[in-house]
């Protein structure tokens, strides 16, 4: 089977994922989930004209010199029907619907109180400080289109809409399994050519970072049937990945599983480094990611292939991270014949992103990726200088978020 590009590793897989279909859930559950309807406002937003401050209500139009005196109190929660006099105000608060006959507010702060009177000031103006009806949204307006995905903005405006609970779609059940008789789970200590399973739990942790639930099979001994017994345990999970056993090593039994068990191998190795022998398969109809063992390999195809499919089965659209412009700190280059994904350091200085790499790449070093934050994209055969600039993948972004001692606000 020929080795495929990434890109069209990752069209491949795409193609064959489709949306989960939806269940029901409470508002605040669907946090950071796509809805697949459309939500239309049921009433305009703000549903009345109402104040947006604690302040003086009056009817602007029948303004006679700046003097008007206060006749009532209308806190927010009641409504006053009986009109404003001309010459007169209305003490009224926050968010308290505008009474008939008045058209503009003062705040408190703005005018002299002087006895049963207000002085207003010298220049007052129409309709100042009303919130007017369905300024923020009307009646029979989509609000919410289908596949948006939503954030606590989205479901405050459900809220506001009377909304409780919604369809979203499901998340993707990911069971996880690695194989080799050398893994040990951890808890254990290690022994001589014993090693700890950490692979399982780094990929448990992408899958709950992309919103989807993890489900650990533990670790399938180097023999045909154990691996088989395993992977048809997976099946009652939505997506299944599979760390080591991959390759053309005497005991690499998942491919020869797969096969048994009735899956087909769409490809099996990409053009890429780290990670070349990455198969993806369909068994039983459910897509089966086959990756590398190594434990940085494993993580950065998890990146590139696992995660979009795992966003686009649950509903979202944008589904790849982004890729910027950095310049280089440090020289970069690749002899190799396949394109190089080196973990790199990022960082944001005078609006330009700036990169430099996290040393040994070997694919084994999962240190390499806990000091790192993107991949910076080599081409073959490829010397790139300091000062250059080349593509790189964010993996986190938190490193563009202000630190405590540095305001971020420069107000």
């Amino acid at each position: 089977m020929a080795t495929i590009s990434i890109r069209e590793a990752q069209r491949t897989i795409l193609e064959k994922i489709t949306p989960l279909d939806p269940e029901k859930v409470s508002l605040f559950h669907g946090l950071n989930r796509v809805t697949p309807d459309e939500h239309v406002a049921p009433w305009d937003i703000p549903p009345s004209d109402n104040s947006a401050m604690d302040g003086y209500a009056f009817s602007h139009d029948t303004l006679i010199g700046n003097r008007l005196r206060v006749n009532g109190f209308l806190p927010a929660g009641e409504i006053r029907t009986i009109p404003v006099s001309p010459g007169e105000a209305i003490r009224i608060m926050t968010g308290a619907p505008i009474p008939p006959a008045c058209d503009t507010v003062l705040p408190m702060e703005e005018v002299e109180v002087e006895g049963d009177y207000i002085r207003l000031p010298a220049s007052v103006r129409a309709g100042s400080h009303v919130r007017k009806r369905g300024e923020d949204i009307r009646q029979g307006n989509v609000v919410i289109d289908a596949g948006t995905l939503l954030r606590p903005q989205e479901i405050g405006m459900l809220s506001a809409m009377g909304i409780t609970s919604l369809a979203v779609h499901r998340k993707v059940r990911i069971a996880i399994l690695a194989t080799g008789d050398e893994l040990l789970e951890p808890g254990s200590t290690p022994a001589p050519g014993k090693i700890i399973n950490s692979n399982s739990y780094t990929l448990a942790a992408q899958v709950l970072d992309a919103g989807g639930d993890p489900v650990l099979l533990g670790i399938a001994p180097d023999t045909l049937d154990a691996t088989c017994a395993k992977i048809r345990a997976g099946l009652t999970a939505d997506f299944m990945v599979i760390t080591g056993g991959v390759s053309v090593g005497e005991r690499d039994y998942v491919k020869m599983a797969i096969e048994k068990l009735g899956g087909t191998i769409t490809f099996w190795k990409v053009d890429m480094k780290p990670g070349k022998p990455l198969a993806f398969a369909l068994l039983d109809g459910k897509p089966v990611f086959a990756l590398p063992g190594n434990p940085a390999a494993a993580m950065v195809s998890f990146e590139l292939f696992v995660r979009p499919a795992l966003l686009k089965a649950m509903g979202q659209r944008r589904v790849f991270r982004p890729v910027v412009k950095a310049t280089l700190r440090e020289p970069v280059v690749n002899k190799g014949s396949r394109p190089h994904l080196v973990r790199g350091i990022v960082s944001a200085e005078n609006d330009r992103y700036h990169v430099f790499t996290t040393g040994n790449q070997s694919s084994g070093r999962l240190s390499s990726l806990i000091q790192g934050n993107g991949l910076i994209i080599v081409a073959p055969e490829t010397s790139l200088p300091v000062g250059a600039e080349a593509e790189v993948m964010l993996l986190d972004r938190t490193f563009e978020m202000g630190r405590l001692d540095i305001p971020s606000l420069k107000v």
